[in-house]
């Protein structure tokens, strides 16, 4: 196929085949779309490469207990506190035992609290009037650790990670962190 256009050349119209101007703007577009295509093409299988090797957040789980159970009597020793564990990794103070009702892991209960890490800082903490949950609600520590007191009594949870939020973050708690919590026992509901 030929193709003919119009040239307008010192006043006078010429004529004049085109076929190797055409082919060549179909080489050079064709170039571009390729370069492009190219630059593409690339970005998405960097994007496949970089997603293959992310497994989407989710990381296999890390054993903090020998690093939880050091930082825990480091802790206790440096505190001079009088701490029981149990059988779980769970230490726990008893500064007053309480006099009232004793819950169970499944009881819901008002607890007055303050959680810190080791090194003193304040993660969250309730108000002097407490906050009431269910103890099958909350974390292994806490299910645990709550059923030591009665009613009106108070003392310290020194809960390793795998009895808190394990290996994984939560809000302001970096995963594998030992939490320390004083606790009021205010009622079992």
């Amino acid at each position: 196929m030929t193709c003919k256009f119009l040239e307008i050349n010192t006043g006078h119209i010429e004529t004049k085949n085109i076929n190797y101007v055409v082919v060549f703007y179909i080489f050079v577009i064709l170039q571009i779309k390729l370069k492009f295509m190219k630059s593409i093409l690339l970005a998405l299988v960097s994007v496949l490469f970089v997603s293959c090797l992310s497994d989407g957040g989710a990381s296999k789980p890390v054993d903090y207990t020998v690093q939880n159970e050091k930082e825990i009597v480091d802790y206790i020793a440096k505190n001079k506190l009088t701490a029981q564990k149990s059988d779980s990794g769970l230490y726990y103070v008893i500064n007053e035992a309480g006099t009232g009702a004793q819950p169970t892991a499944t009881s819901n209960v008002t607890v007055a609290y303050k959680g810190y890490f080791t090194n003193g800082s304040v993660f969250d903490q309730s108000k002097a009037e407490g906050i009431s949950f269910g103890l099958n609600q909350v974390i292994k520590g806490w299910t645990e650790g709550i059923p030591y007191f009665k009613t009106g009594g108070s003392g310290i949870l020194l809960i390793p990670a795998h009895l808190g939020y394990g290996s994984n973050d939560s809000g302001p708690i970096p995963g594998g962190s030992v939490l320390i919590f004083e606790v009021k026992l205010i009622a079992v509901n």
